[in-house]
């Protein structure tokens, strides 16, 4: 792994940070543990992806709609 992988690797966990701030603010009923535990389980389906760039965004999109469908289904 060179210095430039980490550097990619840190800050797609500071946007998945980032990403999991916004849907707490988003989802405020909503428990951060909970929140917390999509964003890891979306984050591992994404291991090994070759292009990381859009990964939080993507985590992030299906976070919210699984919150939603999670909503919707109370």
């Amino acid at each position: 792994m060179t210095i430039d992988d980490r550097q990619n690797e840190n800050d797609e966990d500071l946007a998945v940070e980032h990403a999991a701030e916004r849907l707490a603010d988003r989802f405020p009923e909503v428990p951060r543990e909970h929140i917390e535990e999509l964003v890891e389980k979306h984050h591992e389906e994404f291991d090994g992806a070759p292009v990381r760039d859009f990964v939080p965004v993507l985590i992030e999109h299906d976070v919210k709609q699984e919150l939603n469908a999670e909503e919707r289904a109370d």
